[in-house]
């Protein structure tokens, strides 16, 4: 009897699903609001609507080596953005990484894919009114993005250092964000 329970716990044990460090960042408890923005937490989604100003949503926590992948669906006149390695819970290209989501951006080389003051896009995508993906990947002095699989940004920079994410949405319209995990490297 009891090496059949002694079994029996063996095989439940293996019938676990395995733990892994990924963490969902899609409820509103993982962020601090800043703005004008109206920022909604749903079950499965992230948006933003705002007729003019700027806002963001920031992470609690601060992190350093990590592979952030999301889904993004931004309209045709937003300027939003992806924010990595903020020191401070204040947006600032000068202080954080952002990979830019604003395909009609005044200055091209600034456009979606861009890693802003750092990085043209290396890859042009087409990313207005419809869901695309994007995968990050932070790890020590090294930067890289891909969206729709096509790899945007690959910067390597020796200023690395650990700091908050940051979501924007800033001018008119609307930005969807969903599925948003990170795993920490």
């Amino acid at each position: 009897m009891r090496v059949l329970c002694a079994l029996l716990i063996l095989f439940l044990i293996s019938c676990q699903q395995p733990t892994d460090n990924k963490n969902k960042l899609d409820k509103s408890e993982n962020w601090t609001v800043h703005g004008d923005a109206n920022w909604i937490f749903n079950e499965s989604e992230i948006i933003s609507e705002l007729d003019s100003g700027s806002a963001f949503i920031a992470t609690k926590l601060q992190f350093q080596n990590f592979k952030l992948e999301l889904e993004f669906f931004p309209d045709s006149t937003i300027n939003s953005g992806i924010y990595l390695r903020c020191t401070n819970k204040a947006l600032s290209a000068e202080d954080c990484y952002e990979l830019n989501i604003w395909d009609l951006h005044p200055n091209q080389q600034w456009r979606t894919g861009a890693v802003v003051l750092n990085q043209s896009p290396i890859t042009e995508v087409q990313t207005i009114n419809h869901w695309n993906r994007c995968k990050i990947e932070c790890f020590d002095n090294t930067l890289k993005a891909w969206i729709n699989d096509q790899l945007v940004a690959d910067l390597t920079d020796a200023n690395s250092k650990p700091g908050y994410l940051a979501l924007q949405a800033a001018g008119t319209g609307k930005i969807m964000f969903r599925n948003i995990q990170l795993e920490e490297l």
